[in-house]
């Protein structure tokens, strides 16, 4: 029996939740995509609402791997400080898309939740990778704290989007119909 077999429920749980997230993600982004769009759209898509689907997909990777009948410990460590690495890279490029964009000035909830806990999870699950060195219970419980981090960030983004475009844009929206023409 490996230091996986106790975490095979957790991973089923976290991973599923995440495979179903990223199908409501999509269509949430169907049913918005009528809402006109203003300038800097894009640039905020990728900033605000792509990293969405990264953080789910990595959870989903991850239980799927963690799910996997592996012999040891070495190569789910493998796999998961890999996909901490690749994590902190693009957190860090999410964090510069998010400066970068111009149509939304971000607050400080929004830093938090697209920069600093993705790269906070991110970097969890590298240290984690380097742990199972020296404490392979201890490393489990920083991947699977990660795993749920990101769930959560992802959970939280996803809300944060959708209710900003329901209740902002789409008020926008109405009152720029209801203006009388110049």
């Amino acid at each position: 029996m490996t230091a996986l077999a106790g975490w095979q429920n957790f991973y089923v749980i976290v991973g599923s939740s995440a495979g179903a997230l990223i199908g409501l993600q999509f269509v949430v982004m169907a049913l918005i995509a009528t809402l006109p769009r203003g300038s800097g759209s894009a640039q905020a898509g990728a900033a605000f609402a792509t990293p969405n689907i990264i953080h789910f997909g990595a959870v989903l990777l991850l239980s799927a791997a963690l799910c996997a009948p592996w012999q040891g410990i070495g190569s789910p460590a493998l796999v998961w400080g890999l996909i901490g690495l690749a994590g902190i890279i693009y957190a860090s490029i999410t964090a510069w898309r998010v400066r970068r964009q111009t149509a939304y000035k971000p607050v400080l909830e929004d830093w938090l939740f697209h920069a600093v806990l993705p790269l906070a999870a991110y970097a969890l699950l590298a240290a984690a990778a380097y742990a199972t060195r020296y404490h392979v219970r201890t490393a489990l419980f920083g991947v699977g704290t990660a795993a749920l981090l990101l769930l959560f960030i992802g959970i939280h983004n996803a809300w944060d989007a959708t209710t900003y475009h329901v209740f902002v844009q789409r008020q926008r929206s109405q009152e720029a119909d209801q203006r009388p023409p110049d």
